[in-house]
């Protein structure tokens, strides 16, 4: 198939290889970005697949908690002026409210506040302030205690990244401090066992890859594979992670020190996950000068 401009520079952007590098990949992967992700690790030439940092949507996450009970929202408008706006952050505070009391997102758009529906309450707010808005996430965690943090706050309780940690034992000191860590360090899981095997074996066949290029021997390969899937599980499982608060630790014996064992955690961002549509500002002044 053909390698587009577009295609070239999104592999550059996610890898940080060369253009050339980048366009070779795509072309020996037929267009496949990820299987192009691969090849260039294999190779090299990129040091790790770097998920897209851009976010299309604003708007504010908001955390409550009650009791061992905990939830997090995420409540979207087109720009950051809205999220900044008080009408917005106390309905997106009712709403977080309300989704303590439901089990999941489709019971909350349904959900009452002052006797109207989430989701007449939100389409009015579209109407008043004049801007599209959408709830679009519900996480919900349970556990003996659970504490929440907010990372970048708007105003109290809400926003750009939510967390909330559930744990047994210790105190809710210790619980912000893990919040914050994961804030900063967005762990995919909270330990080996909870990871997408699909995606540790995948990791491994790349690992695979890798050193098989070196052309050592077998033996070799195999302490280098394991070498490297070590580092990667303390990448990526929380509790295998250098903790930010004591790098010299990682979180799971942080808080095996502290008395505590951390049972899950959610960490809600937003706009994650969804991709802005990038408007080039100079196309967009030549077509105004033609009309």
């Amino acid at each position: 198939m053909a390698i587009t401009a577009a295609s070239v520079k999104e592999l550059r952007d996610k890898t940080g290889a060369g253009m050339m590098d980048a366009k070779k990949a795509l072309t020996e992967t037929d267009g496949d970005m990820e299987a192009a992700v691969d090849w260039l690790r294999t190779k090299g030439l990129a040091k790790a697949a770097k998920k897209s940092g851009r976010t299309a949507a604003e708007g504010l996450v908001a955390v409550s908690v009650t009791g061992g009970t905990g939830v997090a929202v995420e409540v979207n408008a087109e720009t950051d002026f809205v999220a900044k706006n008080a009408d917005f952050q106390k309905m997106v505070a009712e709403i977080a409210g309300a989704a303590v009391g439901v089990a999941n997102l489709e019971a909350l758009q349904k959900a009452e506040i002052g006797g109207k529906a989430v989701s007449d309450i939100i389409t009015d707010k579209i109407a008043t302030i004049g801007e599209n808005m959408g709830l679009r996430r519900m996480e919900k965690i349970d556990g003996e205690t659970v504490v929440s943090y907010i990372h970048n706050a708007a105003t109290d309780g809400m926003g750009k990244i939510g967390v909330l940690v559930a744990m047994k034992g210790g105190d809710e000191a210790f619980g912000r401090q893990v919040a914050m860590h994961i804030a900063a360090t967005n762990p995919a899981a909270l330990n080996e066992a909870e990871l997408d095997q699909a995606v540790v074996d995948k990791e491994r066949q790349v690992q695979i890859d890798i050193a098989r290029e070196s052309g050592k021997p077998e033996q070799v390969i195999e302490k280098m594979i394991e070498g490297r899937m070590k580092k990667y599980m303390s990448e990526i499982t929380l509790v295998n992670q250098s903790f930010v608060i004591n790098p010299d630790v990682t979180v799971g014996a942080a808080a095996a020190e502290a008395g505590v064992e951390i049972t899950g955690f959610i960490r809600v961002e937003v706009g994650e996950g969804i991709e802005k549509k990038e408007e080039n500002f100079a196309e967009e002044v030549a077509k105004a000068a033609q009309g």
